[in-house]
């Protein structure tokens, strides 16, 4: 009896070890690395009466991490140290992404860049938030969309999954893009690489009437590197790109999610303590030459923050609240206006930015 016992537990320890095995290395297999240098699709419908961009106009552009929809201001993700690791269900999916298109149309915006939208991803229960940017886009603005990354089914947390994930960054604009490449941001090495996963930029091209272009960059750097030389050498990668194209006299806005501090010392302006919270160092800005500046939103008598940590829900007075969004942009365009809108975080763990430039020639 005792022998057929042991026999039994033996078994089921060697299916177990069979089991993980055989998902680790399904995990390990499946990884890859997104191609640079792929050239995007250009999509939409931009009215074709106003081709090219007029240097001597005053444009609007809104850029938003939209958290794939999940975060709620009662969201609370399991990577920032909360509770959940999907969205609530897949009708608060689609509800949260209705709120959020209402939201950027009423920005009334000619450009948009969006991070963090998922298509065919467990934790957004596979709702295409792609396809319903880009149909509610289609009749007036050209679209692309670079994937940030694109991962195997993490089973963890064990008892909710995040399962795989696959997300990107779309840029949206009312004169045409001419052309989009994505771009590969350097990563970690080893296990690493499974946490934080892929990243990257894309580089959109829309014609200035004046010969030039002008070229949005959409950005989402890492989030969850524990080495700090990554975060480097993804700065100056976006530079070396930025420098290339102000070289040509082009007209140059790289926007987006940094996952660094613009500010600084988010903490001092905010009120809430940073000091468990270690994934946001402030942005190296010596690295930025000559040509080039950072703009980071901030009122000072209304400062608002356009990011919270999301370890529980939102509260004012006991999130972590911080600016990693905002802009690097070349000296040949003049900021006319930049703010962090407050949304109260309703729909996202970000705060949507709001851009006016003009051509300083």
């Amino acid at each position: 009896m005792a022998k057929s016992i042991l026999r039994i537990i033996l078994i089921l320890i060697l299916i177990l070890v069979l089991v993980v095995g055989g998902y680790v290395g399904y995990v390990l297999l499946s990884y890859h690395r997104i191609d640079d240098n792929q050239v995007l699709e250009v999509g939409g419908n931009a009215p074709k009466t106003s081709v090219d961009v007029d240097p001597s106009l005053v444009y609007d552009l809104s850029d938003w991490n939209i958290g794939f929809a999940a975060y709620t201001d009662q969201f609370s993700f399991f990577m920032d140290g909360g509770e959940y690791s999907r969205a609530f269900s897949k009708e608060a999916t689609i509800e949260n992404m209705e709120a959020i298109m209402d939201e950027l149309h009423s920005f009334d915006s000619d450009f948009y860049l969006i991070q963090e939208v998922d298509f065919e991803s467990t934790r957004s229960y596979h709702v295409d938030q792609v396809a319903m940017l880009r149909d509610s886009f289609e009749d007036k603005f050209d679209s692309t969309f670079g994937i940030n990354y694109d991962s195997a089914y993490l089973f963890y947390p064990l008892t909710s999954p995040i399962g795989s994930s696959h997300a990107g960054v779309m840029t949206f604009s009312s004169a045409d893009i001419q052309s989009s490449l994505r771009r590969s941001l350097p990563i970690q090495t080893g296990f690493a690489k499974f946490l934080d996963l892929d990243r990257c930029y894309t580089v959109n091209r829309i014609p200035t009437s004046d010969g030039k272009e002008l070229v949005l960059i959409n950005l989402h750097l890492s989030a969850y590197t524990t080495d700090d030389t990554i975060v480097t050498q993804q700065v100056q990668m976006l530079i070396g790109t930025m420098q290339e194209e102000y070289a040509k006299g082009n007209y140059v806005i790289a926007g987006g999610d940094f996952n660094m501090d613009l500010l600084g010392d988010s903490p001092s302006i905010f009120g809430v303590s940073g000091e468990d919270y270690s994934w946001a160092q402030p942005f190296p800005e010596h690295l930025i030459p000559d040509g080039l500046k950072l703009y980071a939103p901030l009122d000072l008598s209304n400062p608002v923050p356009s990011c919270r940590n999301a370890d529980s829900p939102w509260d004012p007075k006991t999130n972590f609240q911080l600016t990693i969004d905002g802009f690097i942009i070349s000296d040949n365009i003049k900021v006319e206006t930049l703010e962090v809108v407050d949304t109260q975080f309703a729909y996202s763990d970000h705060n949507p930015v709001h851009l006016r430039f003009s051509f300083a020639g």
